[in-house]
């Protein structure tokens, strides 16, 4: 049985959420949350596919996205904010738990749902990004850099160097984006490759650039149809052109807010349910394959689940029969008795 994926918004006085459903509604949630600079359609692939198998499938527009809610403080984009219009977007479904999945800047999102509300969460899925207990922050994440690739003379950083970028030069990153913001839509939606694997990835020379492209225009590179359609793009385009990238680039301005809400974390930050991780193996950014970025999440997850997609950062939408694949096979692994067979 094929479902439609419909629009809805949920309103509560504290914050505005669209998002997108698919699949019978008395289905059991799993709740997709998608990372920088995308949309809720970024799980298009994922959405009808999970909603055929029994789920019912739910695709928020994150907060600074498409039609949710966007602020005017760095600070308007914290985590802790996030996960609570996570929690109201939960109970606007009439639901007291949900399996909660995540890529990018989603993947801190619905690790510190399963962190900070384990009684909402009955599994937590990631794409390309893992579990770090102590904040997905620049604290955490540059001591675990690959130094092989990352000579620390030369990158102290290592590839998170980008995310300094924004600390140091916020105004002169979101200008740099919205100069263009086709081009960069095109730009950064693009597969993976194997040529990538041990090179340094782009993001690791931003601040000695003087910006993404050392502060030069994007170029217009022709898009790449094995990651997004023309309609794709250009909902993108429209969404990104109407709120701006404010919003988006915020969420790399709350490292020490963000890390502080995860040592509030019960147990240590210790995740008890069922995790599934999937690696994306070209992804240079988010490399787990190789790198000691993978390592504290095998510590800290009692039943985690790991999958190599050969997939660049988009695995979502670069490889989504992979994706749905291992979504599928997870839950019915590892979560049996949540999903009730059509």
């Amino acid at each position: 049985m094929t479902f439609p994926v419909t629009e809805h918004t949920v309103k509560t006085p504290r914050h505005t959420t669209g998002y997108l459903a698919c699949g019978a509604e008395d289905g059991p949630p799993l709740i997709f949350c998608h990372g920088w600079p995308e949309l809720s359609l970024s799980w298009r692939h994922q959405l009808p596919a999970l909603a055929a198998l029994g789920f019912r499938c739910i695709a928020p527009d994150m907060r600074g996205y498409g039609r949710s809610s966007t602020y005017t403080r760095h600070e308007d984009f914290a985590q802790e904010l996030i996960v609570a219009d996570m929690v109201e977007l939960l109970a606007s479904l009439g639901r007291e738990k949900a399996v909660w999945i995540g890529h990018d800047w989603g993947s801190p999102v619905v690790w510190n749902m399963a962190a900070h509300h384990a009684d909402k969460t009955v599994g937590v899925a990631s794409l390309c990004v893992p579990y770090l207990s102590s904040g997905f922050t620049l604290d955490t994440v540059v001591p675990l850099v690959d130094r092989s690739v990352y000579p620390e003379a030369e990158y102290p950083a290592g590839q998170w160097d980008y995310q300094l970028f924004y600390e140091e030069s916020f105004d002169a990153a979101c200008k740099g984006f919205e100069a263009n913001i086709r081009n960069v839509v095109k730009a950064l939606f693009r597969k993976g490759s194997p040529d990538a694997v041990g090179k340094p990835a782009r993001t690791a020379a931003v601040r000695k650039a003087g910006g993404w492209l050392g502060g030069g225009a994007w170029p217009d590179l022709p898009r790449d149809g094995d990651v997004l359609t023309q309609p794709d793009m250009e909902a993108y385009v429209a969404a990104l052109t109407r709120n701006g990238f404010f919003g988006p680039d915020s969420w790399y301005m709350n490292h020490k807010r963000n890390g502080a809400y995860a040592k509030r974390a019960p147990n240590g930050g210790k995740l008890a349910m069922p995790v599934l991780f999937l690696h994306g193996l070209y992804d240079q950014t988010c490399e787990t394959v190789h790198s000691r970025l993978a390592e504290p999440m095998r510590r800290d997850c009692a039943d985690l689940t790991e999958v190599v997609v050969k997939s660049g950062h988009w695995m979502a939408q670069e490889m989504p029969v992979d994706v749905n694949a291992a979504l599928a096979r997870w839950l019915a692994t590892k979560l049996p008795d949540y999903w009730k067979k059509p």
